[in-house]
C-alpha cells in the first residue's frame, strides 16, 4: 500500500517573514515587481538601484502598500558600491536572508566581427561581472548567519540560445548560468541554494522605445503569441527563493512562452 506524503500549506502572506532580501535593478520591470511581491510575503526589502531617485521612489510606494522597503544606490561594476550595498541591508535589517541580481543593460546591435569594443565591456561589465561582484558579497553574509538562504540570479533565454548582433548580452547571460552553477555546486551543503532564471521578452521599461513592428517581431518569435509580463517572472524568481523549492539548487529555469521550444 503506497502512502502518500502531503506538503504543509503554506501561507503566502507570511512566507519571508523575519527575512530580509536585497534586489538589484529593483526600480522599474523585473526588479519591482520581485521586490513587490517579497514585500508581500512579509520580507525587508531592500531596493538596490544605480537610479536611486527611481528605486526612492519605488520603495516608497511599496511602503504605502504595507512593504518594508529602503532603497539604496547601487552600481554593480563597482566592487565598493555592491559590498555597501549588502552593507546597508545588514545595518538597516539586522542581515541578509535573500538575493535577486537583476540589474543588467541591454547593449547596441551589431555583428560580433563589427561590434563596439566600448559597449562589449561595458555590457559584460554590468550583466556578468556585476552578478559576480553581487554574489562575491552576498554569499558570504547569508553563509555566516548560519540560517540559510537562496539567492536567484535573472539571467535571459539568450544564457541558453545565440541572438544575432547581440554578442556581449548573450556572452554574459551564458555566463551567468555558469555561475550560476558554481556557486551552487559550492554553497548548498552550507544551506544557501543558488539558481538562475532566463526571461524571454518582457514587457519592461526596456521595450517601450521599441517601434511597433520591432515588438510585433518579437511578439512572433514567442509560441504564445505575446511578450511575458514582469509579474510572471517574479513569481518563479519568488518560488525560487522560498522554501517551497528547498530542494532546486544549480538549476536554470525559462520563462519564455516556449521561445527556446521551436
Amino acid at each position: 500500500m503506497s502512502t502518500t506524503v502531503s506538503s504543509p500549506v503554506t501561507d503566502y502572506a507570511t512566507e519571508f517573514a523575519g527575512k530580509t532580501a536585497l534586489v538589484t535593478g529593483a526600480a522599474s520591470g523585473i526588479g519591482l515587481a520581485t521586490a513587490r511581491r517579497l514585500g508581500q510575503g512579509g520580507a525587508n526589502v531592500v531596493m538596490a538601484d544605480y537610479n536611486l531617485q527611481g528605486a526612492e521612489e519605488a520603495a516608497e510606494t511599496l511602503k504605502a502598500e504595507g512593504v518594508k522597503a529602503a532603497a539604496v544606490v547601487l552600481d554593480v561594476t563597482q566592487p565598493a558600491s555592491v559590498e555597501a550595498a549588502v552593507q546597508f541591508a545588514v545595518d538597516t535589517f539586522g542581515g541578509l536572508d535573500l538575493a535577486v541580481n537583476n540589474a543588467g543593460i541591454g547593449g547596441a546591435s551589431a555583428p560580433t566581427g563589427e561590434y563596439d569594443l566600448d559597449v562589449y565591456h561595458r555590457v559584460v561589465r554590468t550583466n556578468l561581472d556585476g552578478v559576480f561582484f553581487s554574489m562575491r558579497y552576498e554569499l558570504p553574509v547569508i553563509e555566516a548567519a548560519g540560517k540559510g538562504g537562496a539567492i536567484v540570479n535573472v539571467a535571459s533565454i539568450l544564457g541558453s540560445v545565440g541572438f544575432a548582433g547581440s554578442p556581449a548580452y548573450v556572452a554574459a547571460k551564458h555566463g551567468v548560468v555558469g555561475l550560476t552553477k558554481t556557486a551552487a555546486a559550492e554553497y548548498a551543503a552550507k544551506g544557501v541554494r543558488v539558481n538562475a532564471v532566463g526571461p524571454g521578452f518582457i514587457e519592461t521599461p526596456l521595450l517601450k522605445e521599441m517601434d511597433k513592428a520591432a515588438h510585433d517581431g518579437l511578439v512572433a518569435l514567442h509560441p504564445a503569441g505575446r511578450l511575458g509580463r514582469a509579474e510572471e517572472v517574479a513569481e518563479l524568481i519568488v518560488f525560487l527563493l522560498s522554501d517551497r523549492a528547498s530542494f532546486i539548487a544549480g538549476s536554470y529555469h525559462l520563462v519564455d512562452g516556449a521561445y527556446t521550444a521551436v
